[in-house]
């Protein structure tokens, strides 16, 4: 008994002298024995030197060999790893998920670590047409060649401006705060001069760049830079664009699996991966069509990327949708009798199998809709899916298959009762309940007045089924495009939940114009560039023939 006390007060000791030093203390107080047990086995100067400091630790772990102290790292090591030392400590890991260096830090908080990339401390201009793609990229080094950037960055004068109204084309005169634009030109140099009159002013931006396929008239720049290039292309225009971004602004970013999960860590690195908001995954082809005859893996899927200008300003709009009466289009019909029970504090009719009728109607403001018993409605307090789960499920062999009930004193749609239908099978474990209009919205339901919220679709899930607009918009908007075109319904979707009227929505690859033309029809100001002459013909073609009533705002191209 008394030598294991004496154990017992040196392993006391040990642990004392351990932990005073903070590698082998978690934040939490937890003492980290793994750590010890590898400082130990790479014969850690500072472990040593502790050990040695202490009179009981030093004799025990250190041989005297000639008047030099050798350290038994094999005797240690059994102290620490024996099941009476600090049995419930079991890992040198602090209580945080994350890549840490050699001392178990996080590199995430030693302020070190950014995705690094050749050419990142430079700008690229980055012409995108065809005669542009031809010559030998310049990259400009910002502290090597800042008067090259200066120049290049410096706000340039928009000429040529023609405005297009309903009354025809004619030359501006001046630009207005409140001008739709269509700029002809450099992305970039676009951008830093809208800076000067924009700054903090666009609600929303959505941008569809070069997706860097490598495929003709892509992003064709150096194969030996090629990835690098794209993330030094997009850097320094989606700088410009976070400053453009309005306090409770943001931006979309449509790419596809080939850049996306680098542009996502560029884009945590320049708006912050706490503006992170979500990624929609939006399937653009249905998945039996052949995109190329050499590749087994056909890609049906791309990505939105979705970043805030700051998170606590952010907000989503709640769509309103007019009430649907389509799924209240049942009927129940008492035949027989019921039997009456008290079960779960309500008094319940029940219909047994050919005591009751259920009929699918027209839908009528008086009609039932079915809704299947089953996840989160189970869980809710006092629903009809809770109290069949709570009390009428384990009823099948009292009361038999196929059994309506009638529960009386529950719902909100002033029946006063609810049919709940129990399980068709034996083997069944879940059945319906059948609910009519809610009493408090009826009348305005009537009346064709009330509308509710839709639900937000990137709170509830991130997918996108776009398949069948993307299929059908090769000539959406009297434009025909061979590859690429978004459909309007995908960019309006966008719109309705990230902007309102009047906002202010910018598209610096403005391609065939579908940001434009959406945004023109549903009354947002608008700002789009492109630098490709057919698709500025595109652009003008489609923004001159837009019949809309509430679309009767010009727009300015300037084209140069």
């Amino acid at each position: 008994m008394k030598e294991k006390k004496e154990m017992t007060n040196f392993y006391e000791t040990v642990l004392t002298v351990l932990k005073t030093d903070e590698r082998f203390v978690a934040e939490d107080g937890t003492f980290l024995r793994n750590a010890v047990y590898e400082a130990a086995m790479k014969m850690d100067d500072r472990l040593i030197r502790l050990l040695l400091a202490n009179e009981e630790t030093s004799s025990r772990f250190f041989v005297d060999v000639d008047g030099v102290k050798v350290f038994d790292k094999v005797g240690f090591a059994w102290v620490i790893n024996n099941r009476q030392f600090l049995p419930d400590s079991y890992t040198r890991f602090k209580n945080k998920i994350g890549l840490a260096d050699e001392n178990g830090d996080l590199i995430s908080t030693s302020g070190k670590v950014e995705l690094v990339f050749p050419y990142k401390d430079c700008v690229l201009e980055g012409g995108q047409t065809l005669e542009e793609q031809k010559r030998q990229e310049v990259f400009y080094n910002q502290s090597l060649a800042p008067d090259e950037v200066d120049r290049l960055l410096f706000p340039k004068i928009f000429c040529n401006a023609t405005r297009y109204s309903t009354d025809g084309e004619t030359a501006a005169e001046e630009f207005l705060p409140t001008d739709n634009m269509v700029i002809k030109g450099n992305n970039l140099l676009s951008l830093a001069t809208l800076i000067r009159n924009y700054e903090g002013q666009v609600k929303c931006i959505y941008i569809d760049p070069p997706y860097n396929t490598g495929k003709k008239n892509s992003f064709g720049y150096n194969d030996c830079f090629n990835h690098s290039t794209w993330l030094s292309f997009m850097k320094t225009r989606l700088e410009y664009a976070r400053r453009l971004l309005s306090l409770d602004g943001c931006i979309l970013i449509q790419t596809d699996d080939k850049e996306q999960a680098y542009l996502k860590v560029l884009c945590d690195e320049i708006f912050g991966a706490e503006q992170y908001e979500t990624t929609f995954f939006v399937q653009v082809r249905f998945t039996n069509k052949t995109l190329a005859e050499d590749s087994t893996l056909h890609k049906v899927m791309e990505t939105v990327h979705v970043y805030s200008k700051k998170h606590e300003a952010f907000r989503i709009n709640k769509i309103k949708e007019q009430y649907s009466l389509d799924k209240f289009c049942w009927e129940i019909r008492e035949l027989g009798e019921p039997k009456t029970i008290e079960v779960g504090g309500k008094t319940v009719d029940i219909f047994t199998n050919g005591k009751y009728e259920i009929i699918k109607v027209e839908p009528h403001i008086d009609g039932l809709k079915e809704t299947w018993a089953t996840g989160s409605l189970i869980r809710q307090g006092g629903t009809a899916a809770e109290f069949l789960a709570k009390y009428l499920i384990d009823r099948k062999k009292e009361d038999g298959l196929k059994v309506l009930y009638k529960v009386y004193n529950m719902g909100e749609d002033g029946l006063g009762f609810r049919y709940i239908l129990g399980p068709q099978k034996e083997s069944a474990f879940r059945g319906k309940f059948y609910s009519g209009v809610p009493l408090g919205i009826k009348n305005e339901v009537r009346t064709g007045v009330y509308d509710k919220e839709k639900p937000v679709p990137n709170l509830i899930y991130n997918y996108l089924s776009s398949e069948g607009d993307f299929g059908n918009c090769r000539n959406e908007g009297g434009v025909d495009i061979e590859g690429g075109k978004k459909p309007e319904q995908l960019i309006k979707f966008f719109l309705d939940y990230f902007s309102d009227e009047e906002d202010l929505v910018l598209d610096f690859f403005g391609g065939s114009g579908t940001t434009a033309a959406v945004a023109h029809k549903m009354n947002r100001r608008y700002i789009t560039c492109e630098q490709m002459d057919n698709q500025i013909d595109m652009i003008l073609s489609r923004l001159s023939v837009i019949q809309h009533p509430r679309c009767s705002r010009s727009f300015l191209y300037s084209s140069n």
